[in-house]
């Protein structure tokens, strides 16, 4: 995918796409709007193919997966300030720190009737992030699993200010 054609979706160049402390943090991470590193997305992708588990299980990628590293892969965002609700995370927009975990976002995608795909982690709670063919998001810990967003802003916006996920339950 090129940087036009994903540019449809939203419009990179805004200086509104995300709140201003949001903002300031990407951009003290390294992030400007128009950032494509495709090269290395498309390296990222390659790895994740081409890794099997003991146990057979293999990473599903997908446009979306892509399209969130080429813009956001590599960089260690760091939150603004405290959170409104919770601490708020510090993230490293990483797939490989998933590259060992193709069971657990494939039994995660199952229970949610799709297909999961590491995004980074959340590297202190210990939370790995995982986005979906839609462009969802989600968390998963030690304490659960965790619908973040449902685009890649939005969970940015929601981990680095400190609001409170929605926890994926299986029942009432």
């Amino acid at each position: 995918m090129t940087a036009s054609s994903a540019s449809a979706s939203y419009d990179r160049s805004s200086a509104t796409r995300f709140p201003g402390p949001v903002d300031s943090a990407l951009r003290t991470a390294g992030w400007e709007p128009g950032r494509w590193d495709i090269k290395q997305a498309e390296y990222w992708a390659d790895a994740l193919r081409d890794h099997t588990t003991p146990a057979g299980h293999r990473h599903n990628v997908f446009p979306a997966a892509v399209e969130a590293w080429a813009e956001f892969g590599g960089l260690r965002v760091t939150a603004p300030g405290p959170g409104r609700q919770i601490a708020p995370a510090t993230l490293r927009i990483d797939p490989l720190s998933g590259l060992h975990l193709a069971r657990t976002f494939a039994d995660l995608g199952r229970a949610l009737s799709t297909q999961l795909c590491p995004l980074g982690t959340d590297t202190d709670g210990g939370s790995h992030l995982a986005i979906d063919r839609e462009g969802r998001v989600y968390g998963i810990d030690h304490t659960g699993d965790w619908y973040l967003g449902s685009g890649l802003d939005e969970a940015l916006t929601l981990l680095l200010t400190g609001l409170q996920p929605a926890r994926l339950t299986t029942g009432p």
